[in-house]
């Protein structure tokens, strides 16, 4: 504070109880604290308890509390997590760093009091523990695992087609889980046809298909109106629309016709999830990561390739057809055009026409000889 005057009691402490375990009790009011800090700002409560459960679990891996972490704790708690059969991404580690450095900016405000009531309460009072020289820096935009690629058009049509097949395996087998195969493929088929994220795509429901009157032979599919789009800082979903593009006519009838007659088969609301299951609830994240897996595995592709990969294989297929970069971005739901590059990993056939083209306007056509 700029003047003398002694720092408030927080808030949370301000009731007088006498509490059984007083350092647990004094933690828990801190998140409260921070909690109630971060909605003021107008964060989604679903960022303040994902930070709340990262902070309980760096307590828990220093065995102490706030007013006793030192940069030490920090440092061991990186090495630990970066290391063993599971290491973190660079970026996750810097993530998880900079909900440390913000819990305790949070602490160290003499604005709220912790300072002076731990001192009071354990004679001893938290600090800043991250610091330019135990932090992960950021260097490069983009900090992803390198082998993280879009597909190739062959390895495309090797995985649709496998997802097919099952469908028909399964008919022909005479055993259920045909219609329950036939959901999983449009799922795939309509992530990439929209270049949509996981969550975007489980989140959809029936309503969200819109119908765009610059492409009618589309119909009640020619554009999806994505309500649950990846948001920034904790802001919450982000919505937009994304527009059907001739490209994916074949994955887009596919769509028209679940909407129109299959889904209709689960018995599920004519108004509620794109995607049910039979239990009439909403298709999980973990059972696509693991179907688009099984595929994967089945026809041999790179265990590298994951279900995201289908929308990197749509920014870079988009670009190669020669969509406007602002195009692009609006689509995939980008606020950076930076972004949108990392996205991109154009094929040889792209480059190599690229090339092409350059090669004539300096040399020109070989038939203008």
């Amino acid at each position: 504070m700029s003047d003398s005057s002694p720092s408030p009691i927080p808030f949370q402490l301000r009731n007088n109880v006498v509490p059984l375990h007083e350092e647990k009790f004094v933690f828990d009011s801190m998140l409260e604290g921070w909690a109630e800090q971060q909605l003021s700002r107008g964060l989604e409560r679903r960022t303040t308890e994902t930070r709340a459960k990262l902070i309980r679990r760096f307590q828990g891996f220093a065995d102490s509390y706030p007013w006793e972490w030192t940069s030490s704790d920090l440092e061991s708690f990186s090495v630990h997590r970066t290391s063993g059969r599971a290491p973190l991404a660079k970026s996750t580690l810097r993530a998880y760093q900079t909900i440390v450095r913000m819990f305790c900016d949070y602490l160290v405000d003499d604005r709220y009091g912790w300072r002076r009531a731990c001192s009071e309460r354990f004679g001893a009072s938290p600090v800043q523990i991250c610091h330019d020289w135990n932090t992960v820096v950021h260097l490069v935009e983009y900090e992803g695992r390198p082998q993280r690629r879009a597909l190739t058009y062959d390895e495309l049509e090797q995985f649709f087609a496998a997802a097919d097949e099952r469908v028909h395996r399964i008919q022909r087998a005479g055993k259920k889980g045909a219609l329950s195969a036939l959901r999983d493929s449009l799922i795939f088929k309509t992530t990439y046809a929209f270049g949509l994220r996981r969550a975007e795509t489980v989140g959809l429901d029936v309503p969200d298909l819109r119908s765009n009157p610059s492409a009618p032979i589309f119909g009640n599919c020619g554009a999806v109106y994505v309500r649950w789009g990846k948001g920034s800082r904790g802001s919450g979903p982000k919505r937009r629309t994304v527009l059907a593009l001739p490209e994916f006519s074949w994955a887009i009838e596919g769509l028209q016709q679940w909407t129109e007659k299959d889904r209709a088969r689960y018995g599920a609301s004519p108004s509620g999830a794109l995607w049910p299951t039979e239990r009439d609830t909403r298709v999980s994240l973990r059972y696509l990561d693991q179907r688009f897996a099984d595929i994967r595995d089945e026809v041999g592709l790179p265990k590298e390739l994951s279900l995201h990969a289908l929308r990197h294989t749509y920014v870079t297929n988009l670009i190669e057809w020669q969509y406007a970069e602002r195009f692009v971005q609006d689509q995939v739901g980008h606020a950076y055009a930076s972004t949108t590059a990392i996205y991109t990993s154009v094929g040889d056939d792209f480059k190599n026409r690229i090339v092409a083209q350059a090669l004539s306007r300096i040399y020109g056509s070989p038939n203008d000889k």
